[in-house]
């Protein structure tokens, strides 16, 4: 197997994968609607598995799900200048994301594994592991940014493309 369509499968893997994480939110969600209102007997884990799969929906999308192109961006500026100039911003920018994860990382850590003197109120699980995905989001944001920043600096001009996948 290449090691494109390795990368095609594995992305289309963590697709799956959060799909998974938003039907059981949605299924939770619904869970705690049909007790609360219909039954009128609320239960408590459902808030907590919500807000759980909330935060690794979120972590875990845009470290493994969102690409480059889909991102937000205000790029007024960024479409204004010449293709070399926007090569130039990207790698800046890059380098300063990737300055920014990695200064922030042993914190980031340290906060993490701190977490483990706590538990939900529920469910009794352990914070370090609800919030270990931020660890995961903190390093992919590091290598994404280094690949970005090197696609800007070594890459083909693609610029000017405006295509999916060029360097925007």
């Amino acid at each position: 197997m290449s090691l494109s369509r390795l990368a095609g499968w594995l992305s289309r893997r963590a697709e799956n994968l959060l799909v998974a994480m938003l039907l059981v939110m949605f299924l939770v969600f619904l869970l705690q609607i049909l007790s609360r209102y219909l039954l009128n007997l609320p239960i408590g884990w459902t808030q907590e598995v919500s807000a759980m799969l909330w935060v690794w929906m979120v972590l875990f999308g845009a470290a493994f799900v969102i690409r480059d192109d889909e991102e937000m961006r205000f790029d007024l500026l960024y479409r204004g200048v010449s293709p070399r100039i926007r090569r130039g911003m990207t790698a800046v920018s890059a380098g300063c994301t990737v300055l920014a994860f990695a200064v922030a990382l042993p914190a980031i850590w340290d906060y993490v594994t701190f977490m483990k003197v706590e538990k939900s109120a529920y469910l009794r699980i352990r914070f370090d592991w609800l919030y270990s995905i931020f660890v995961v989001f903190a390093v992919a944001m590091i290598l994404r940014h280094v690949w970005i920043g090197f696609r800007a600096i070594y890459g083909p001009d693609t610029t000017e493309t405006g295509k999916p996948g060029s360097a925007q």
